[in-house]
């Protein structure tokens, strides 16, 4: 495992994570465009307990998500950029924004999921494509 060090926009939040490789999967939900403004986001799962918050603090929003149960968004209080969320369903796993992570643009994409919610335009970037969650 290796640790990844993150930050907000606007540097009033930082945190380590540790993560099992360097790698995006990249989530096109409806959910994670609405939150983004984008048409997917950068991710990759976590335990909860390797994610640490090293400067300032991060505020919290619960939305429902596709299981029917809480999905907790972990975000800067200033300037709104999303750490990681937290799918309840998910257990002690956590879903972090590794677009975030300082060295994170040169991560290549692993897998795409909710696959069914490409917009129609986008192009399919990874070799695996899920249409949903993989289980």
């Amino acid at each position: 495992m290796t640790t990844h060090h993150g930050h907000c926009h606007c540097g009033q939040t930082e945190w380590d994570v540790k993560l099992d490789g360097d790698a995006h999967i990249l989530c096109h939900c409806n959910a994670c465009k609405l939150l983004s403004g984008g048409e997917n986001t950068f991710n990759q799962m976590a335990n909860q307990s390797d994610f640490k918050v090293t400067k300032g603090e991060l505020k919290t929003y619960t939305y429902k998500g596709d299981s029917g149960n809480p999905t907790i968004c972990y975000y800067c209080p200033n300037c709104t950029a999303h750490a990681y969320h937290h799918q309840t369903v998910l257990g002690s796993k956590i879903v972090v924004r590794t677009g975030l992570l300082e060295g994170g643009a040169k991560f290549p994409v692993a897998a795409e999921i909710y696959g069914k919610d490409m917009l129609s335009w986008q192009p399919k970037i990874a070799e695996t494509v899920f249409q949903a969650a993989p289980e």
